[in-house]
């Protein structure tokens, strides 16, 4: 009997998958027409929509250095592949159907703990993701908002106005961190194992993975975009990574989410908000449903793989 639920728990995982996605999916594009959409990416030059696919590629590759500096930091060895494998199929569903710090969490324990890692350090790991991805979310943005003049629209219910404020607030919580990483030495013991702070490099390693991926990421969205603007990736940037950081930590009420809105209101006059909107369902399409069914058939691969 205990052999038969074993052998049922990786099915049922693949079918809660693929139930929360399709449920994700669904509600993304019900706020659009279908057709309009198929117009739009058609629209696009094909050579647009081939470097975003392979930017996207590797933007997806890149995010696998949080978990590789995370197995540093915990001091476990695993094969590459597997790390590799477990962080995309994390970042993929993660990504897409939302709740990442349940849904990536409960992918790493799954595949990590059957490769051998124990819970504590698994736990240790998805710790250090989260915790490097909010410095490097606080260091990027802290920089940008620093040196983009940009103005927050009155729709983001904030204090202020300008984002130079926020660059301030979040530039302080870096340097915070750093203090804390260089002065706390002690570490918390759980029996065999033990659970220290990040140290500082390995810190700098997770900002500059931040910064890179949100440049391809960018990149993605931008390639998507009217061709016949002449908006620099420059000052794309800026209005992007504005519009990510408004997304995490302000919520704006009705049918779009906080990122698309932020990028509605903050566009060049150059480009109408038809075509913004257009560019941000082809962006979501590209950067995070096309990587989710990859990581799905990755998924049924290696649940079969396991079985045979």
């Amino acid at each position: 009997m205990r052999q038969k639920i074993r052998q049922l728990i990786p099915i049922l995982f693949i079918l809660i998958l693929f139930s929360v996605s399709i449920i994700a999916i669904t509600s993304e594009l019900k706020k659009y027409s279908i057709e309009s959409v198929w117009l739009y990416l058609n629209n696009i030059p094909r050579w647009h929509k081939i470097t975003a696919l392979l930017i996207t590629i590797l933007g997806y590759g890149l995010m696998t250095g949080y978990d590789l500096l995370g197995f540093i930091h915990i001091r476990q060895k695993l094969a590459s592949f597997k790390i590799a494998f477990t962080a995309f199929i994390s970042y993929a569903v993660g990504n897409t159907v939302g709740f990442t710090a349940f849904s990536g969490t409960a992918i790493r324990y799954h595949y990590y703990g059957l490769w051998g890692i124990s819970k504590i350090k698994i736990a240790e790991l998805i710790v250090f993701t989260h915790v490097t991805f909010w410095l490097g979310l606080f260091s990027v943005s802290g920089i940008v908002c620093l040196l983009d003049p940009l103005t927050l629209p009155a729709v983001i219910k904030l204090p202020f106005k300008s984002i130079h404020p926020l660059g301030f607030i979040f530039l302080g919580f870096v340097i915070l961190y750093f203090i804390a990483s260089v002065t706390i030495k002690h570490s918390l013991k759980f029996g065999d194992d033990e659970i220290t702070f990040p140290k500082p490099i390995i810190s700098l390693g997770s900002i500059l993975v931040t910064a890179f991926d949100w440049g391809l990421a960018a990149s993605v969205l931008y390639l998507l975009l009217p061709i016949h603007t002449h908006l620099s990736f420059i000052g794309f940037f800026g209005v992007y990574i504005v519009a990510l950081t408004a997304g995490f930590i302000s919520n704006v009420p009705g049918g779009l989410g906080v990122f698309e809105t932020v990028m509605l209101y903050l566009r060049p006059d150059a480009i109408a908000a038809p075509e913004m909107l257009g560019g941000l369902i082809a962006y979501r399409l590209v950067y995070f449903f096309v990587p989710l069914i990859v990581a799905l058939i990755l998924v049924v691969i290696q649940t079969w793989k396991s079985k045979h």
